[in-house]
């Protein structure tokens, strides 16, 4: 059972780091996201604003208008996001309800690690 974790955090530790590379695969990775939360209603929720968060980070982190961030935190952003646009994963999204539920406990224990980090973000953001 371990083993099969640590292969998927590898997975997706590995496509992030791709997505941090390739400007045009972010963008794309970015509209998925964006488009997942429309079609699944999400707008407007809590889950929808930390995602924002997470998506509004790596977007400008791609732009280069933001960096004050360690690498191994932008990272595990884009990798919630990857998690998040995925459509097989711990609990299957054509399930309804539940299939967004593992989405929006990664999402959040993101966001919890990343809390200073994001905190940063914000505060940037608000001042810009």
């Amino acid at each position: 059972m371990a083993d099969e974790k640590e292969k998927k955090l590898t997975f997706y530790n590995s496509r992030a780091n791709e997505y941090l590379q390739d400007g045009v695969k972010a963008n794309e990775l970015l509209q998925k996201a964006i488009r997942k939360a429309e079609e699944k209603q999400i707008t407007g929720s809590s889950v929808w604003q930390q995602l924002q968060l997470l998506i509004g980070l790596f977007r400008d982190y791609k732009s280069g208008a933001y960096r004050e961030i360690p690498k191994r935190s932008i990272t595990m952003v884009v990798m919630a996001i990857l998690y998040f646009v995925a459509p097989i994963d711990a609990i299957i999204d054509v399930i309804p309800g539940a299939g967004f539920l593992d989405d929006a406990t990664v999402v959040g224990l993101v966001i919890a690690q990343l809390k200073g980090d994001l905190s940063r973000y914000q505060t940037w953001r608000e001042g810009k």
